[in-house]
């Protein structure tokens, strides 16, 4: 039997992934989180076979929440699902210790082979994701850490250093300072050519 975990904050997706589950006779439903944190501290206290995690929690998540599930249990595999398009997270969820990617507008066949497949040691991806990453290895905005990508990501979205920095829990200086980074090395000149880079190398 396959043993998962789902870290997803809204109720109504982890009901519905539950349920996926019980449909197999092979997987079941271990334990679940709201949150990064939760989920961090279920990790700890349980053995899993499968994480199933979503990009976007409050608190820890995405990028910071994979890397620290990889080092408190390296033998736990991690499949990211995420409303996030694979071209923008599945190089770097991958690069942090996840297993696969997926995205939650596949179909509940996907997810079940999904996590049949990393269970057994194997990497989840579509073929699709596949060839933007080896197109995306070639691209500037590689050079950027998981957190100038992150807030790359929301100024692009249009948010503001203030709303940035409550939503990744970072000061607006230190904010700040991660645009003028980004900004140099996309060798870009304003937050207007910030978001048509991102349209020209479909990060939005």
């Amino acid at each position: 039997m396959i043993r998962v975990l789902i870290a997803d904050d809204h109720k109504i997706v982890r009901d519905g992934l539950k349920g996926i589950l019980a449909t197999t006779g092979d997987i079941e439903c271990a334990g679940e989180a709201a949150g990064g944190d939760e989920a961090l501290a279920l990790v700890r206290a349980n053995d899993y076979d499968v994480a199933l995690i979503d990009m976007s929690m409050p608190g820890l998540s995405g990028i910071d929440l994979v890397k620290r599930l990889r080092a408190e249990k390296p033998k736990l595999r991690l499949l990211v699902l995420s409303m996030h398009g694979e071209h923008q997270y599945a190089a770097r969820a991958l690069k942090a210790g996840a297993s696969g990617y997926l995205t939650k507008d596949s179909a509940s066949e996907q997810l079940l082979g999904a996590i049949r497949k990393v269970a057994a040691g194997g990497v989840h991806i579509s073929e699709a994701a596949a060839a933007s990453i080896v197109s995306q290895q070639k691209a500037s905005h590689e050079a950027l850490s998981d957190r100038e990508f992150e807030v790359m990501r929301l100024l692009v979205e249009g948010l503001g250093p203030t709303e940035i920095g409550e939503r990744l829990h970072l000061s607006v200086k230190t904010v700040s300072t991660h645009k003028t980074r980004i900004l140099e090395k996309l060798n870009l000149g304003s937050t207007a050519e910030l978001v048509r880079y991102a349209m020209e190398n479909k990060l939005l």
